[in-house]
């Protein structure tokens, strides 16, 4: 049985994607937070905000994907397993 995705799961965790890409980014510009000694005041400032809108699209996604589940009488391992087959690995789906 497949498991029926709806457009706003997807969106949500297009979007937990996209900001976790951005902490990626900065990580990757800077450095691990924990190997920062020489991060300016306003690059804490922006990582930690980075993060929290990573923690805030991660916890909405999350919610959504239980609340479904719920719904539809699913797995939610399985709903979540699906949904990030689908956003994170599209290429497997198609053949």
């Amino acid at each position: 049985m497949a498991i029926e995705l709806t457009d706003d799961l997807i969106k949500l965790e297009e979007a937990a994607v996209a900001e976790h890409a951005k902490v990626r980014a900065m990580q990757a510009e800077y450095g691990r937070p924990a190997d920062g000694d020489g991060w300016t005041d306003d690059q804490h400032t922006a990582w930690q905000q980075q993060w929290d809108a990573w923690r805030t699209a991660s916890e909405a996604v999350q919610a959504a994907i239980s609340a479904h589940a719920e719904a539809a009488g699913e797995s939610r391992y399985e709903v979540e397993k699906a949904l990030k087959g689908k956003v994170r690995h599209p290429e497997s789906e198609e053949g």
